[in-house]
């Protein structure tokens, strides 16, 4: 079953840098997907359409399910003063219909989507005061709160020391295989991509230039 079908997608910046064009994809159901090319190539534009922060696009996109989004960090985003808890709260704001109020169902998810990501023990703590990696485990918990279907992140390792991503990208993958869930990353590192993805999609000046299986795929300098 394709979570996420994507037809014809194009959109253009006056600059050109980071457009994409004609890009048609489907995402399948209980896959690690892995979208990966150069700066600038349109990877993170793709992303925006699909999760409708972009929307004066050409094309379709079609989502099945509700997704769960974890953007690319910011410093505003490490300094934030809110709780652990609190942080994984606020991704079940888009199915909240009770204002403020979270109901009981939005704080179990919470509880549960901390627990898979092993920061249910530092839930009180503030975030701010998270090394890196533990931070990115709270967002990664905050965008599964908002869903148990397909979580879409972009660049969750940037910045993080190598053994630290290495562990984020084994615990993503232990996600997807324990829970069926279906993963959508944009990744800079194309090395561990091809280890623990099902599928790489590469974009290349804005188009898809690339759509397959890890062992076929061939590194820059190799082709």
């Amino acid at each position: 079953m394709s979570l996420i079908e994507i037809k014809k997608l194009t959109y253009s910046y006056p600059t050109k840098k980071d457009s994409i064009k004609n890009i048609t994809l489907n995402i399948e159901e209980g896959t690690f997907n892995c979208i990966v090319g150069e700066n600038g190539s349109g990877k993170t534009t793709l992303i925006k359409c699909i999760v409708g922060l972009i929307k004066d696009y050409k094309g379709e996109v079609i989502l099945n399910e509700k997704v769960g989004y974890l953007p690319q960090k910011t410093t505003v985003q490490s300094n934030f003063p809110a709780s652990v808890e609190e942080v994984v709260l606020s991704g079940t704001i888009p199915h909240n219909l009770n204002g403020i109020f979270y109901s009981r169902n939005d704080k179990l998810s919470a509880r549960n989507s901390m627990r898979q990501l092993g920061v249910y023990d530092i839930r009180k703590k503030c975030f701010a005061d998270l090394s890196g990696g533990q931070q990115q485990r709270v967002l990664i918990a905050r965008a599964l709160s908002a869903t148990d279907k397909i979580i879409i992140l972009d660049e969750p390792t940037n910045g993080l020391d190598p053994k630290v991503a290495k562990q984020i990208y084994e615990l993503l993958k232990k996600l997807q295989q324990k829970y069926k869930l279906t993963i959508l990353m944009v990744s800079h590192d194309v090395e561990r991509a091809l280890k623990f993805a099902d599928r790489v999609i590469e974009i290349k000046e804005g188009q898809l230039s690339y759509d397959g299986v890890p062992s076929n795929y061939q590194v820059e300098g190799d082709k």
